[in-house]
């Protein structure tokens, strides 16, 4: 196989999931995979042979994005929802930047965070109307392929693995208090995962500061992408998210496992688990 083609529509295996926990009474996440496309549609020909023509519907990005709300019942169930929207509108909007993504990519990654912060200021705005003086804000963790690259977006602590060759990395940085203060050298990482400021954000669409986060990694055949929001990793462990990645059978098989292990070590939160994986053809 070789390993620089890009992957056919059939070769690419993602699935996702989201459940509201066995503690919380209802779901503030919220979780959307898409394939973006570019389409010729014949609205009117004289030319009869067109009818015969195979039409281009080239694959051009693939998304996939988690949200955590943030602000009780329905006001973050609506800030994650419209943190989707306005991103996916925005994204597909500005498609033409995916067919230049290789050759201006300062140019692609600016436009990755106007999607954020246009986001940003539609859930302000939604709360200002509807929250009645009440916080409505959301985390946004968005993945997108745009071979031979892909794009991680990251506003908040919705996190992003990637697993590979038996290791397990969060490619992610958590935009809490307690790893401003990691950072900054206050706090150990063992004490910031035990504080309670771990659930604290320092960045979050709506809140007062969005600092959308665009890192640009190379694609690769052996990667298994993993898209979680805190509802995960609060109850199963990285060692054994390896574990299953490792010995996945589908990504749908993956995340329901994840998702089982997570009630059975709690559930104390809304959870939303996204995994992909690329699968070639035999040869």
């Amino acid at each position: 196989m070789d390993a620089n083609r890009k992957p056919h529509d059939d070769e690419i295996d993602w699935f996702g999931l989201t459940h509201q926990g066995k503690v919380r009474k209802d779901n503030q996440d919220q979780f959307m995979l898409a394939s973006v496309h570019r389409r010729l549609k014949i609205l009117a020909s004289s030319v009869k042979e067109l009818d015969r023509i195979s039409l281009g519907d080239d694959r051009v990005a693939f998304l996939a994005m988690v949200a955590d709300g943030v602000g009780g019942g329905v006001g973050g169930k609506r800030a994650s929802a419209t943190a989707l929207e306005v991103v996916t509108e925005y994204v597909t909007s500005s498609s033409n930047c995916f067919l230049h993504a290789n050759s201006n990519e300062q140019e692609f990654v600016e436009t990755l965070q106007a999607a954020a912060l246009r986001s940003h200021e539609a859930v302000r705005a939604r709360a200002a109307v509807e929250a009645g003086g009440r916080s409505m804000a959301t985390t946004l963790t968005m993945w997108m392929g745009v071979w031979p690259w892909y794009y991680l977006l990251q506003v908040g602590d919705s996190r992003y693995y990637c697993y590979r060759d038996g290791e397990l990395k969060q490619l992610s940085r958590d935009q809490t208090i307690a790893q401003d203060l990691v950072d900054q050298g206050v706090l150990s990482q063992t004490a910031a995962d035990r504080s309670r400021l771990s659930d604290v954000l320092s960045s979050a669409i709506g809140a007062d500061q969005a600092e959308p986060k665009v890192t640009r990694m190379h694609s690769d055949w052996g990667n298994v992408h993993l898209l979680c929001t805190d509802g995960l990793n609060k109850h199963v462990t990285d060692e054994r998210i390896a574990q299953i990645l490792g010995t996945m059978t589908s990504s749908r098989q993956a995340c329901e496992q994840l998702l089982q292990e997570t009630l059975d070590g709690g559930g104390t939160d809304n959870v939303s688990i996204i995994v992909g994986r690329l699968v070639p053809r035999p040869e």
